[in-house]
């Protein structure tokens, strides 16, 4: 196991040992290549690129976990409004589909999201699962871009 660490920062949690973080922050450190694990809380994930892009692809890539916080938070709301209703949601699923811009800067073009229930809404429960759903924050976060300042050192 590649055990590489950033030049200045004798902090950063190793491979294989998750180190829990407080709220609101995310911790993520080169592994090799362009593998680096993301550490959140006391959970560990890795992001790659695909092999033809260089990577080893040894994980999802950002953009993908980008679009994939957007759709696990749709599904966390359709699920809680599922349960707050008593319906069933052992089997709800959301599939994102995106697209990727053509022209510069590189970025997400579109999302195309598609909500699969295991129990069918009449007309009312849907136009109110649309309005929980419109609740997510990560939605709201794309609505309204948060301030993202980047420092060195």
């Amino acid at each position: 196991m590649n055990k590489t660490s950033p030049a200045h920062d004798s902090q950063v949690p190793r491979r294989g040992r998750a180190v829990a973080r407080p709220p609101g922050r995310v911790e993520v450190t080169q592994l090799r290549n362009q593998a680096f694990a993301v550490f959140v809380r006391d959970h560990e994930l890795t992001v790659d690129q695909p092999a033809e892009a260089g990577g080893d692809n040894e994980g999802p890539t950002p953009v993908e976990l980008f679009v994939a916080s957007l759709a696990s938070c749709v599904a966390y709301y359709a699920g809680r409004f599922l349960q707050r209703h008593h319906l069933p949601y052992e089997r709800l699923r959301v599939k994102a589909d995106f697209t990727m811009a053509d022209d510069r800067p590189a970025r997400v073009a579109s999302v195309r999201m598609r909500v699969l229930l295991p129990v069918e809404l009449n007309p009312d429960q849907q136009q109110a699962l649309r309005a929980v759903v419109g609740h997510c924050t990560v939605h709201n976060t794309l609505r309204q871009p948060p301030e993202v300042t980047v420092e060195l050192g």
